[in-house]
């Protein structure tokens, strides 16, 4: 019997067999990239919910921002190099990708794409940050740090043996 996970996660792009015949190395691999995967798709959701008060108004202990407007503000602040009437456009863009990105993540799909577009936009926001606010905020919060592990996500994708196996598989 052979479980099959999938083939976004798959090691080298190849099925999973029963954990008994499995290299310790590629279940660890299938696990990174799952637990990457999660991390980051979780994160952004999280952050999402907070703008729509979802994890608690503002001023509550735990709660970065509580509502929209709050949200809005923040955005003003990170990009105070750009012109204040910008913000909200920002604010909504910024809401509707991570949104995006982050329910791709958690369902697995297009997973390239999603991880190398999350990388950039994790960049542009610790730049962003960095302009405004100093580079401790962005270290201080792990937005470099989020930003490379993206874009460790995407390259993995981009391995020659995980697409010549997937191909593969895709065959037969």
């Amino acid at each position: 019997m052979t479980t099959h996970a999938p083939t976004e996660l798959q090691p080298h792009g190849a099925s999973m067999p029963e954990t008994s015949a499995v290299r310790p190395a590629a279940w660890l691999e299938y696990l990174s990239v799952l637990y990457l995967r999660v991390a980051l798709g979780a994160a952004f959701l999280s952050a999402v919910a907070d703008r729509f008060g979802l994890w608690g108004s503002p001023g509550q202990q735990n709660v970065s921002w509580g509502d929209f407007p709050q949200f809005i503000q923040y955005t003003a602040q990170v990009n105070s190099f750009l012109p204040a009437g910008v913000a909200p456009t920002l604010a909504w863009a910024a809401t509707v990708g991570e949104l995006t990105l982050g329910i791709a993540l958690l369902l697995g799909v297009w997973t390239r794409l999603v991880a190398a577009s999350s990388a950039a936009l994790l960049a542009l926001f610790a730049l962003a940050m960095t302009v405004s606010l100093g580079v401790k905020q962005p270290l201080d919060y792990s937005v470099f740090s989020a930003s490379a592990g993206a874009l460790l996500l995407a390259v993995h994708q981009l391995r020659p043996d995980r697409c010549s196996a997937r191909a593969e598989a895709q065959r037969s």
